[in-house]
Order: structure tokens, then sequence, then C-alpha cells
């Protein structure tokens, strides 16, 4: 059943960081209901996890410190997509600046939110096949680890106790859809 979408009453900026917007949000509903949400607004046009597969089927990970929860976590290749970019020219500096490779060929596979009850932002996952050597230099803080790990290991790596990234394990699964193996 379709619903008729809210009225949003009105918006203000609660706070801003380097990174991050608070929105305050005062949204009323068909049948009356007023309610006020609190939003992060993402100030980018999103994100890209790109899942690079080689001809062998092997995926490249990489091993990197996410301080969000405070410690080296196994996952793919992301960032945000820069102004003036689109998913495309993004997962391709992405992957030239964490793996040092360049793919001829991106597939996006989906777009996913990551909270949709309070953040507006998105990640495109997307499969990078056809992969080159080329190097590019990055914002990393540190070398990351590349980790190979061949796609037909895939139990193994959802057992992996750093393997934890949610938008890491949708894009595992869409990969393993693409390729035919689930």
């Amino acid at each position: 059943m379709s619903k008729k979408q809210p009225i949003v009453v009105s918006e203000s900026i609660m706070m801003q960081s380097k990174i991050f917007t608070i929105q305050s949000q005062e949204i009323t509903f068909s049948n009356g209901a007023s309610v006020t949400y609190e939003r992060l607004v993402s100030s980018t046009e999103g994100a890209v996890l790109i899942v690079p597969l080689l001809e062998d089927g092997t995926l490249l990970l990489i091993r990197e410190y996410g301080a969000g929860v405070g410690r080296y976590e196994l996952g793919f290749p992301k960032g945000k997509i820069d102004a003036g970019e689109n998913w495309e020219q993004a997962a391709l500096r992405e992957s030239q600046e964490e793996i040092g490779f360049l793919p001829k060929k991106v597939k996006r596979l989906d777009s996913l939110s990551l909270a949709a009850g309070y953040m507006t932002h998105y990640t495109h996952i997307v499969l990078a096949t056809e992969l080159t050597p080329q190097v590019a230099i990055g914002d990393e803080p540190e070398p990351l680890e590349i980790v190979p790990w061949h796609l037909d290991d895939w139990k193994a790596l959802l057992n992996e106790l750093h393997f934890s990234e949610g938008r890491a394990y949708a894009a595992l699964m869409l990969v393993l859809k693409e390729t035919g193996r689930i």
C-alpha cells in the first residue's frame, strides 16, 4: 500500500563539523501527526565501495584502520565521490589510490543507504574487473595492506572477525549473485 508523502514543515542546521552536518526536520504526516527528526546530511554525492575482482576469481581486499570501531578492518576499497565526479570516475580513482590497479570495466551493482532513518548518505557498490597495475597518490594516512581472497572462499571471509562492515557484506553478496555463485 502506498502512503502519501509526509510534508517537511521546516529544516534547520543544528551542528556542523568538518565531516558531519546534523539537521533538524519538522515533519507532518498524512494522519496529522507532527514529529521532529534529526539526521546526518551528506555533503557529497555519496561514496563508492569497489569490489576488485581478478580474472582468476581473486578479490582484492584492504586492511585499514576504522576509527569508528577502533581497530583494523578487512574490507573493500572505498571513498567519497569528490565534487565534479560521478560514481564511475570515483571508482576508477579510488581503485588506483587504494589498491594500485586501474579497472578497465566497472559496473554499479546497487546503491545502498547506510541508515535510512537518520542519514542521507548512499554508497554505490561497484564491481571492478580487467585490472591493470596503475598507482595514484591517495589521502590515506598509512599504506593500506592488500589482502587477496578467492571468491570461492567467501564463507570463510564471512567468518573473519574483522570483516564486519555491513556495506562489505552487502557488496560480497551482490558479487556472489552477479557471478552466479549464489
